[in-house]
């Protein structure tokens, strides 16, 4: 037996000879088992410098991973900027990036980046803008430098100027499609009026003007070292890289310091506020009025309050309204408070159609409850525990401690102010949940917000008082046109007639009632492009029926003065007012409609100079038709239209659509265009491929109703 065996052997007849341990009693109910008290909360603070210029450096040391993570918070936002360019900083924040620096382009930067698997983004928010970096801790100078590079000497060039405007006119024109979305914003605008900087939202009015020259003196403005808290995080010494910081910023000289937007606030009207949305089949319940601030003496109670009455899976509006009534589909509620301005409190809800009425009365009774019948020494406990148990978890890294100590700086609260949270929660008593219940929650000050189908709800809305309709409408932006007749001018007649004529005559254009066409369409979608068929039936002046086949199934459209609807493989639904009106816009646009309605009143017909399109010097025709503008650009021997464009609002919001005509062939006596290109706004839409027309084809009117 070796030595090492002989040592096992001994040391395990040694185990076997001590004693056993004491047996512990093991508990037989849960709620008998004794919890220890937690741990003292004293996290490791990040070192505070402030250098002669007023630029604050939070360095926290982490040494976990080879990283190191950085922001500069800059003192400006959103609440700054011009009411009549809302926008502006959201596209600052993504051009200051994207737009490079003077030396070297966003895509060069790009390079640079991607090749070191690091990071270096620029954002914009309510009260601020930032930038930040996270690299390789191999790699910190030559990153840091570009930071500095990027902070100080950003280029924002036009192009992507252009790119970050369009994302925002994206973002318009589909702020209407989440029925909650939708809840959330106009829930802001009731609390803080729709003109406040808290609740505006930008609109294609208010994006198109902001140019590259507001940029520039927003950065002049708002960015200087007087007004920037920079955070490090990572795996570095404190002391070198504070020389690197001083090195790098000390000789910036201060600017003026950033003067905060005076808002003043107000409760909103108490009422009842209704979005008709009926492509829904769930609505969205936002009760509303002004909450309070962080620095409020009675925060730490509220937030008990909020624990135990709306948030987390055991206060009261989830297990009694969602867990035993089944009602909601999301419940919350609670008194918000932000750390320089008012939050909102709020009880918010998504139920069926069905149930909207009947949820309302059960908010109401959550509300009359917890004031007459605060928590209970159970649920005030429970609610406790919840947020001091998960307080750890917000807090768990050093990272997450930095950013916190940060918010305080920002706002002038006190460097201990996380300290203070769990000493305060753990103070609050029965009677402060009760008080605060009182005098922080208002029935008669509600203003009450509901989006759905109407015609779906168990009980009118009216029947709980004076019903206000809220118009979600997204404005267009278009300036509105002096109202008066519509004339044409001898020229447009003339250049008319011809273009009636290259149609096939006007009496074969006179003739047509219908047509039915075969296509082959290649569109752009939020999927990128995609090829599909189509079956349409055209039913003059103002009836359109279409078939797409695309690969995840068949889409109908149809469209008249009666209906709109789409339907598809999960059911049928009513198309907005808005996408009728363009689809009826387009048929009025139509070659051939227009072309019958050359002695209507409501039509007019302006020509006036000419074009170069492709090889064709073509001469130009302006068409008021019925409301519904465009211009021509017409081949003046042939008569054939080569272009026509029109001002319309699409996905990325509004533009100018083009459609380029081409292969016309005679079908029947009627020559028409066999393939059209699409643009709008610059952007490819598509391209349409005729490959069947059939003129007056039977009609089946079923065709045009709306299906059960």
């Amino acid at each position: 037996m070796s030595g090492r065996e002989k040592l096992l052997l001994l040391l395990a007849v040694t185990l076997c000879l001590l004693p056993a341990p004491p047996a512990r009693a093991q508990a037989t109910d849960w709620k008998k088992i004794v919890i220890p008290p937690l741990h003292e909360f004293h996290p490791v603070q990040p070192r505070r410098i402030e250098l002669a210029n007023g630029l604050v450096l939070f360095l926290q040391e982490d040494h976990e991973l080879p990283l190191v993570r950085g922001t500069a918070q800059i003192r400006g936002g959103s609440r700054e900027e011009p009411a009549e360019k809302v926008g502006l900083v959201r596209i600052y924040g993504e051009v200051w990036r994207t737009g490079g620096t003077h030396g070297q382009t966003g895509d060069q930067l790009d390079d640079f980046l991607e090749a070191r698997a690091a990071k270096v983004e620029t954002s914009g928010a309510m009260d601020s803008t930032f930038v930040s970096l996270d690299c390789l801790k191999e790699n910190f100078d030559e990153v840091f430098k570009a930071f500095v590079d990027l902070l100080r000497q950003p280029e924002f060039r036009e192009d992507k100027i252009v790119v970050a405007k369009s994302r925002v006119n994206t973002s318009i024109a589909r702020r209407n499609d989440n029925i909650f979305e939708i809840a959330s914003r106009e829930a802001d605008k009731l609390v803080y009026g729709a003109n406040s900087p808290y609740a505006r939202v930008p609109e294609y009015a208010t994006v198109t003007p902001v140019s590259r020259d507001d940029l520039l003196n927003w950065h002049r403005t708002f960015v200087h070292p007087n007004n920037i808290i920079l955070g490090v995080v990572g795996d570095f010494d404190s002391k070198i890289l504070e020389a690197k910081l001083r090195q790098a910023f000390e000789s910036w000289p201060r600017g003026p310091a950033a003067k905060k937007a005076e808002i003043n606030f107000q409760e909103p009207k108490p009422g009842y506020y209704f979005v008709a949305k009926d492509d829904v089949t769930e609505s969205a319940i936002r009760m509303v009025h002004l909450g309070t601030t962080r620095d409020n003496p009675d925060f730490f109670a509220l937030e008990v309050l909020n624990q135990a009455f709306g948030e987390g899976f055991s206060s009261r509006l989830f297990s009694n309204i969602r867990s035993k009534r089944g009602l909601a589909y999301y419940v919350f509620g609670g008194v918000g408070a932000a750390f320089d301005h008012p939050g909102i409190f709020q009880m918010a809800m998504g139920t069926k159609n069905g149930t909207t009425a009947t949820s309302i009365d059960a908010l109401y009774a959550e509300l009359d409850a917890v004031q007459k019948n605060p928590p209970s020494a159970d649920e005030l406990k429970k609610a406790k525990d919840g947020l001091l148990n998960s307080f750890v978890f917000r807090f768990d890294s050093k990272a997450k401690v930095l950013r916190e100590r940060m918010v305080y700086e920002f706002y002038g609260y006190p460097a201990d102010f996380l300290e203070r949270y769990r000493v305060g929660v753990g103070k609050v008593t029965a009677q402060d949940v009760a008080r605060v219940a009182r005098q922080y929650m208002h029935r008669d000050r509600l203003a009450v917000l509901v989006i759905g189908k109407a015609a779906d709800f168990d009980r009118p809305l009216s029947s709980f008082g004076r019903l206000t309709a809220v118009d979600i409408t997204i404005p267009t932006g278009a300036v509105a046109k002096a109202k008066g007749p519509v004339t044409s001018n001898a020229e447009g007649r003339a250049l008319l007639a011809r273009v009636i004529e290259g149609l096939g005559g006007a009496a074969k254009v006179r003739s047509v009632k219908s047509l039915r066409t075969k296509l082959d369409m290649q569109m752009k979608t939020p999927m990128g492009e995609m090829a599909m068929t189509a079956d349409q039936l055209i039913v003059f002046p103002d009836q359109f029926w279409q078939k797409m086949t695309m690969p995840m199934g068949d889409i109908l459209f149809v469209v008249s003065p009666a209906v709109a609807f789409i339907k598809g493989p999960m059911g049928t639904q009513d198309l907005p007012a808005s996408q009728k009106q363009d689809i009826l816009g387009e048929m009025k646009r139509d070659p051939l409609s227009v072309a019958q309605h050359a002695d209507d009143p409501k039509y007019a017909f302006t020509a006036g100079g000419s074009e170069k399109v492709g090889e064709v010097e073509a001469s130009v025709l302006d068409v008021t038709a019925d409301g519904a503008e465009l211009r021509w650009f017409v081949d003046p021997q042939s008569g054939r239209i080569l272009r026509a464009t029109w001002q319309t609002t699409g996905p990325s919001g509004p533009g100018e659509r083009v459609v380029e005509y081409g292969d016309w062939k005679t079908v029947e006596g009627l020559t028409l265009p066999f393939k059209e290109t699409r643009t709008l706004g610059g952007e490819k839409e598509g391209s349409v491929d005729v490959k069947e027309i059939e003129v007056n084809p039977p009609v089946d009117p079923k065709l045009f109703e709306k299906p059960a």
